[in-house]
């Protein structure tokens, strides 16, 4: 038996394999995208609301389509999660961030519908 050599573990190649099963962090040009795509979903529904031509009950459902939309941009150009995520805690951290977001938005809106429902007589706007 030879002595002389010493064990040396193999370490990754510096190669085109290096970062393989790491996410791809994407470029410039997907980046560009997905800003140039965020600055469009929030001008047209800001663009609609501002000049009053649709109505309130048209206009809300709207935006809340818009902001969906404009979620997935996020998630898919920024955040890189999409298809070709393999690893399983990405759709843990969504499903998390989807009940966390639902939570605050119900609760806000509950809050809200109960201090609307129960302001002290004269303080309503429709009152006046």
């Amino acid at each position: 038996m030879d002595d002389s050599r010493e064990f040396a573990p193999a370490l990754p190649s510096h190669g085109s394999h290096a970062h393989e099963g790491h996410a791809d962090h994407g470029s410039v040009q997907s980046y560009l995208i997905g800003f140039f795509l965020s600055v469009v979903l929030t001008a047209i529904p800001f663009g609609l609301i501002m000049s009053g031509a649709l109505p309130s009950g048209t206009a809300i459902p709207l935006c809340v389509g818009f902001g969906v939309v404009q979620m997935v941009v996020h998630l898919v150009y920024f955040l890189h999660m999409n298809a070709a995520s393999s690893r399983s805690w990405n759709m843990a951290a969504l499903v998390f961030t989807v009940i966390i977001v639902a939570m605050v938005v119900g609760g806000s809106l509950w809050v809200m519908a109960h201090l609307d429902a129960n302001m002290m007589p004269g303080m309503n706007p429709k009152e006046y």
